[in-house]
């Protein structure tokens, strides 16, 4: 009966029981749907990143020519950017640092106020002769008094000798007296003359213990601080024999060593090229100032001076720079120069054709094939081909060809 039970008990039917629902189709296809495009944009991220890795280059704007009569180097020397004006300024005393108004590539004015010296001696200097100026003008007035005196005396003894009322010796020496005193007048008003000049002398003294800028200018190195004591003369020991040193920005020139052998090529006023080592791309136009009538014995040099056409902040005292003596075209050829200047390893040979690869605005390149000129140096004249402004790959990988992608070098 036991066993009965428990079969009946199996077989009976729970009404509270929930149904179990078959999934619909919805509930399958939006899965997939999602795990599909979820493929779709890894494989299109992989295909895009593929296609973009290409070579890193480096690239080189096209740079119009300048127009006018072409020029060819007929010579090429180096050299170092020099100052002809340029001053170690210091003080026309001995004396002690007070205070120094100047730092290293502080701009001064003429006349501006470098540094000062202690100025206890030449203020005491000053003093004294001011009190010795103040000592000869009373003595000119004390003796002065005295002439007025004596001059009067001298007029009634002299109408009195007339009447012979007193001696002619009391007249004589009346006016003896007043002589006497004219001549220590004259003495004491000399004496006050020289105490004036002697107080000038003084304020110089004093105004020798200001250290003025000789012209305007950069400062390019501060000598002394406040404590230290400065002398015109090289005394030896911890004296100092300078404030700073001035250099006029406006005197900069280029001077360069030729050899003998070329000095024939330069000439006055001549053309000039120059290149700053430190700024390669950076083309300065010059010309030729003169040739120092001179020459190195141990080099074997002459020595030429070459000035700047243009000024810039960026050029400095003994900067290294290399120079192309240019010889100018002739007068009458009058035909603007047309084309663009590139650096020299943008242009690449192949097939006996001089080519370019132009990078565009999709980071592609197009190949395109130029006309080459005359070489300046590190750069090549393009008269067809190029258009300036654009962008030219340096140092073209062999493999690179038309319509590949790269990688402009700086760029993320």
């Amino acid at each position: 009966m036991n066993d009965n039970a428990e079969l009946l008990k199996q077989l009976r039917i729970e009404r509270n029981q929930p149904e179990k629902k078959t999934p619909g189709p919805l509930q399958v296809v939006i899965p997939l749907a999602i795990a599909g495009v979820v493929l779709l944009s890894i494989a299109i991220a992989w295909w895009l990143l593929r296609d973009g890795g290409g070579p890193e280059v480096r690239t080189a704007q096209a740079a119009p020519l300048s127009s006018g009569p072409s020029a060819a180097s007929v010579l090429d020397a180096s050299g170092y950017v020099v100052a002809r004006r340029m001053a170690t300024v210091s003080a026309k005393v001995t004396g002690r640092v007070q205070e120094v108004l100047i730092e290293e590539g502080m701009r001064v004015e003429e006349g501006q106020v470098l540094a000062r010296l202690d100025p206890v001696d030449a203020d005491a200097q000053r003093a004294l002769a001011q009190s010795q100026l103040a000592a000869a003008r009373a003595q000119i007035e004390s003796v002065q008094a005295q002439l007025v005196e004596a001059e009067a005396n001298a007029t009634r003894l002299e109408r009195l000798a007339a009447g012979q009322l007193v001696s002619r010796a009391q007249y004589d020496q009346a006016v003896a007296q007043r002589d006497s005193l004219r001549a220590q007048l004259a003495t004491a008003q000399r004496n006050a003359q020289v105490a004036g000049d002697q107080l000038r002398i003084a304020g110089h003294g004093v105004d020798n213990t200001v250290v003025r800028a000789p012209f305007s200018g950069v400062v390019i190195a501060k000598a002394a601080q406040p404590g230290e004591i400065v002398s015109p003369l090289a005394t030896g020991g911890f004296t100092r024999t300078g404030i700073g040193t001035i250099v006029d920005m406006d005197s900069l020139e280029v001077e360069v060593d030729v050899g003998e052998a070329y000095i024939g090529r330069v000439r006055a006023k001549m053309p000039v090229e120059a290149t700053l080592n430190a700024y390669p791309d950076w083309k300065i136009p010059a010309e030729v100032i003169a040739t120092i009538p001179t020459a190195d014995r141990g080099k074997a040099t002459v020595k030429v001076r070459i000035a700047l056409k243009e000024k810039d902040p960026r050029i400095v005292p003994d900067m290294g720079v290399t120079v192309s003596f240019l010889e100018q075209a002739p007068e009458n050829d009058d035909e603007p120069r047309t084309g663009v200047r590139i650096p020299a390893e943008a242009l690449v040979e192949r097939d006996g054709q001089a080519l370019v690869f132009v990078l565009g605005d999709d980071d592609r390149v197009s190949e395109r094939q130029v006309q080459a000129t005359a070489s300046t140096g590190s750069t090549r004249d393009i008269t067809s081909g190029l258009a300036p402004g654009e962008l030219v790959v340096l140092d073209p990988p062999e493999e690179l060809a038309d319509g590949d992608r790269v990688k402009p070098a700086g760029s993320n």
